[in-house]
């Protein structure tokens, strides 16, 4: 049976994951919002809310989800509205999708990623790992996020990365400024610039991609890793 995976954009840049089987309930991931969700659900009830870390705009929509469609909530001890607390090494089987979690400390502490098993592998990374780049270092240590990458080298590269933003064009522009432009980069920035110019979403984008071309994943070691952070936020 067939695995649709949709992003559902909120606010400006903010994605939404929705993901089902075939024609079976929908799992949401990280609803920042709850209206943009409803467009797609409208009066089916999603199967449950996964979540991946306590920031607002991944979080926001929950209260009012939970409030229509009475949801299970499964994420991070520490976020409001939990009804399942995960941890690392937990898995979560809900609607036919096994999703095995990973705590992916470094945006935050309690940050929380899910790898979807079966035909169709998915990374949902939430603010850990974008298409191009990494999340900032609001509360964990450049060592932490080197550690919780490591987590990510099992996956296959047809694993699909599902991030929580559309940062990808703006990542692939600090890329390109380090001055190392190979043909993986110079590809991946003329179908994102494609894609763009469409109106159409960067990702999900294979795993592999993003081993070719993503310096934050590719960094040998956390001192690498910081001091790209450190340019990046400064670019």
């Amino acid at each position: 049976m067939s695995v649709e995976i949709k992003p559902v954009l909120a606010f400006q840049d903010n994605y939404i994951w929705l993901v089902r089987k075939a024609d079976g309930p929908w799992v949401v991931i990280d609803p920042g919002e709850a209206e943009p969700a409803e467009a797609v659900l409208g009066t089916d009830a999603p199967a449950a809310i996964l979540l991946t870390h306590h920031h607002g705009d991944h979080v926001g929509g929950v209260a009012a989800l939970k409030r229509r469609y009475d949801v299970p909530v499964y994420g991070p001890s520490d976020v409001v509205g939990v009804d399942h607390a995960l941890k690392n090494g937990d898995v979560v089987s809900v609607a036919g999708l096994t999703f095995h979690v990973m705590a992916t400390p470094g945006h935050t502490l309690d940050h929380l990623c899910y790898a979807l098993e079966g035909e169709t592998p998915a990374l949902f990374s939430g603010d850990t790992l974008f298409s191009g780049g990494s999340g900032r270092l609001f509360e964990g240590s450049a060592e932490q996020l080197f550690t919780s990458f490591r987590q990510f080298d099992d996956l296959p590269d047809e694993t699909l990365l599902c991030p929580g933003h559309e940062y990808t064009q703006g990542n692939l522009k600090f890329i390109a400024s380090l001055g190392e432009k190979t043909p993986a980069l110079e590809a991946r920035m003329a179908e994102v610039a494609k894609l763009r110019a469409e109106g159409r979403p960067s990702v999900p984008v294979p795993l592999g991609v993003e081993r070719q071309t993503n310096p934050f994943l590719m960094a040998r070691t956390p001192e690498e890793l910081a001091r790209l952070r450190k340019q990046k936020d400064q670019f």
